[in-house]
């Protein structure tokens, strides 16, 4: 009798929601092996008995021929007693036990499903919440472990009998996925209009809602993790009311194109942002403006890019249009469901009241989201993707860490929120939460939390926060320790530790972090952001930062640039001639109250920030005087630069160096650099000019701390980090001038340099105090 063995096989990482035990039965069956999977809180549980060389072939290859959207972590296999019968099933999931599988993202429609949908002899044709195995909503639907139906928001959805077949049939797409459904079994779209909303008469919501786009009305459109806010982005009018509705100030809008031909009219597309905006994420990618073209009026203004994304659901496929469908929209604005500094809106009853100043129409359908989850963000910087938000798409991949941690919960910062889960070797960065200004922030925050805590089976026994005495998400942390330790990290370490980690440091060996942002509260209570921090995951020492200048008026000095200027010139020792841009900006009564200001040293805490002197130089140039949205100056100044020519070498800081490295830390003056700036502005140099050389001049002191931390120190890695890192033309000149010097230069590329990025240094900083 030929010989018969049995193995029991556990598989751990993203292996429910995405088609894997199919994959199992098909390469059970096909090598003709008896036995079962199911689905269990640690993961895809199978037993296979048959031919000994089958089954050994079976596991060898298990991981590597996976479905494409599974994302396998380990494959742990061991012989148990044979048990006979014949045939493979798939038996119910296992319940009970501790969460150790991992979940899914969101994935955008698959070409399979397009095809159907555009399709009138399928039955699905035009079905608004057409997925299969592949592709469609997975966390924001997630309600608990195994990943079932009855475990998601579509368990109030019972399959018809048609889509009970598929589900059961082996040889189908949508064999065991969970969120299918068809006109039969729902979910069902509706559109509400009027006051009090009400359901629209018209027989197709999604006709009736291209009709009212394309006459300019805005509507708020039910996505997967949250309502967007939608509009013609070719109707001005509609734009601008928009804006006004939102209280958006000049903050730009994301933009939806209906493929890529439509983008390319205004942006141009790489290779790189080509497989982006194509991929099976989708997310919202930062794309240079064509010269000369004429973009959509009101979307970004004075922005030198615009947010691109390509339809992910297919409620967005069907609004945009498909092939033979009248004439509507081929481009929309798609921005966040909520009002500035509060949280997207998930829930329907909610959206009616909150939205109701803000849209004219609703299109809702009836499939809950159990977890809000914007958009994600990224751009390109030197051929490689920079994430400036994580989330759809992203969340909640786990990230492989470098070091094993005790089961910690890190609550990230007030700005970009997101919060962090690690144990072992993972951890869980959250979703985008938000800014923490805002109370319901707070409220989504802690529901996020506990949903993640849920799916990953983290039972966090530390928590990390911000050392700011008055951020909230410190406050929070606090409340939520209870008798739990909690560890108060430095903003700007957790910066260097979160580049760090997501490079696979273990921190056995120090690097030279360069920390550029806006605002982190310092050791001596001033505001850094300027900082170069010799760090590991234990501690660091302040090696250099940018001199102190007084932030005249706290937060009216991030508004209003040229506060920051005439702060800056002061410094200096520059005069407040009229003749500067700075100057002229400010009131006349502004500008004396100011000077008193700053005689007296009222609400004037010193600040090393590097993000507060782009904001300087960019009112200094002439460039951007007010600041609407986070950044924007910023933000502005890096765009005016790219179309800089023949710009040449920046102008040099001076540097404060004590002949002992434990007198204290080098200290940059932006003296000079702003003395050059204006003896540019009195010549009349081009803005643009001027700022390509500033950021010249920000490289090249990057490069000069780090060649004298090596020279002192013997240090040779140098992490890039922080908010100002965003800025891709500094990152790029920054690393240049650093390899060329034979430095190793640590980027973020699935990480935020910004504040969505903390929780995860806040994390490994406070594990490293507390090994598991």
């Amino acid at each position: 009798m030929e010989a018969v063995q049995r193995r029991r096989v556990t598989v751990r990482g993203v292996v429910q929601g995405v088609g894997f035990r199919p994959y199992v039965y098909t390469r059970a069956t096909g090598l003709g092996l008896a036995g079962h999977v199911t689905n269990t809180p640690e993961g895809v549980v199978a037993e296979v008995e048959g031919a000994p060389d089958a089954v050994s072939r079976f596991c060898e290859r298990l991981a590597a021929d996976a479905p494409p959207l599974a994302v396998v972590d380990t494959v742990d296999h061991w012989e148990v007693p044979v048990a006979g019968g014949a045939g493979f099933t798939i038996i119910a999931s296992r319940t009970g036990g501790p969460a150790r599988t991992l979940v899914s993202p969101d994935v955008a429609t698959c070409a399979d499903c397009l095809t159907e949908l555009a399709d009138p002899a399928d039955r699905r044709h035009r079905h608004p919440f057409i997925t299969c195995t592949h592709c469609g909503p997975r966390f924001t639907i997630v309600t608990g472990l195994p990943y079932d139906r009855a475990h998601t928001t579509m368990a109030a959805f019972p399959l018809c009998p048609d889509c009970a077949r598929e589900y059961e049939d082996p040889a189908d797409r949508r064999f065991h996925a969970q969120p299918v459904a068809c006109p039969a079994c729902g979910p069902r779209l509706r559109l509400l209009t009027g006051s009090p909303p009400r359901e629209s008469a018209g027989a197709d919501p999604i006709a009736e809602a291209r009709r009212l786009l394309a006459a300019g009305a805005i509507l708020a459109v039910k996505g997967l993790g949250g309502y967007h806010l939608a509009c013609d982005a070719a109707h001005p009018g509609a734009v601008a009311e928009l804006r006004r509705r939102k209280a958006r100030g000049d903050k730009p809008f994301a933009l939806m194109a209906r493929d890529l031909a439509d983008a390319e009219r205004f942006v141009s597309i790489g290779p790189e942002e080509r497989e982006l905006l194509t991929g099976g994420v989708r997310p919202i990618v930062l794309l240079r403006r064509r010269a000369g073209a004429h973009g959509p009026d009101g979307v970004a203004p004075g922005c030198p890019d615009l947010g691109v994304m390509l339809p992910y659901t297919p409620v967005h496929h069907l609004l945009l249009g498909l092939p033979g469908d009248p004439p509507g929209p081929r481009l929309l604005v798609m921005t966040s469901g909520n009002l500035a500094g509060e949280p997207i809106v998930t829930d329907d009853d909610e959206a009616l009241d909150r939205l109701a100043g803000l849209a004219d129409g609703w299109l809702v359908h009836d499939r809950p989201i159990h977890v809000p989850c914007d958009d994600s963000v990224v751009r390109v910087c030197d051929g490689e993707m920079l994430t400036l938000r994580r989330s759809r798409g992203y969340a909640p991949l786990p990230l492989a860490l470098p070091v094993a941690v005790t089961a910690t919960l890190a609550a990230g910062g007030d700005l970009k929120n997101t919060f962090c889960l690690g144990e072992g070797r993972k951890a869980w960065l959250s979703a985008h939460i938000g800014d923490m200004d805002d109370l319901a922030t707070r409220y989504a925050l802690e529901r996020a939390e506990r949903q993640l805590e849920s799916i990953t089976g983290v039972v966090p026994a530390l928590l990390a926060a911000d050392r700011h005495p008055g951020y909230r998400s410190a406050q929070w942390a606090r409340r939520a320790a209870g008798a739990r330790p909690l560890v108060r990290v430095q903003h700007h370490h957790a910066h260097i530790a979160s580049a760090m980690a997501e490079h696979g440091l273990d921190g056995g060996r120090p690097v030279i972090g360069v920390a550029f942002d806006g605002t982190g509260y310092g050791d001596d209570g001033a505001v850094w952001g300027g900082e170069v921090l010799l760090a590991d995951y234990a501690g660091y020492t302040r090696f250099a930062h940018l001199a102190y200048v007084p932030l005249p008026g706290g937060d009216a000095a991030v508004h209003r640039p040229y506060r920051m200027a005439l702060s800056h010139l002061r410094a200096a020792g520059i005069g407040w001639a009229p003749d500067l841009p700075c100057t002229a900006a400010c009131p006349p009564d502004e500008l004396r109250v100011l000077e008193r200001q700053l005689e007296r040293g009222l609400n004037c805490v010193p600040t090393s920030s590097m993000g507060r002197l782009f904001d300087a130089v960019s009112s200094l140039a002439g460039i951007r005087h007010r600041a609407g949205y986070e950044a924007q100056a910023a933000i502005e100044l890096e765009g005016a630069a790219y179309g800089a020519h023949g710009a040449g070498p920046g102008h040099a800081f001076g540097l404060r160096v004590p002949p002992d490295p434990a007198a204290g830390p080098v200290t940059a003056d932006p003296a000079p650099v702003l003395a050059a700036v204006v003896a540019d502005v009195r010549a009349g140099a081009d803005p643009a000019l001027i700022a390509a050389r500033f950021h010249a001049s920000v490289a090249s002191l990057v490069a000069t701390l780090c060649d004298l931390a090596r020279e002192r120190h013997g240090l040779d890695t140098v992490a890039l980090t922080g908010g100002v890192f965003a800025n891709t033309l500094l990152s790029s000149a920054c690393a240049r001038l650093l390899r060329a010097s034979g430095f190793t230069v640590l980027r973020h590329g699935r990480i935020p340099p910004n504040d969505g990025g903390l929780a995860l240094g806040q994390l490994m900083v406070a594990a490293a105090h507390h090994t598991p």
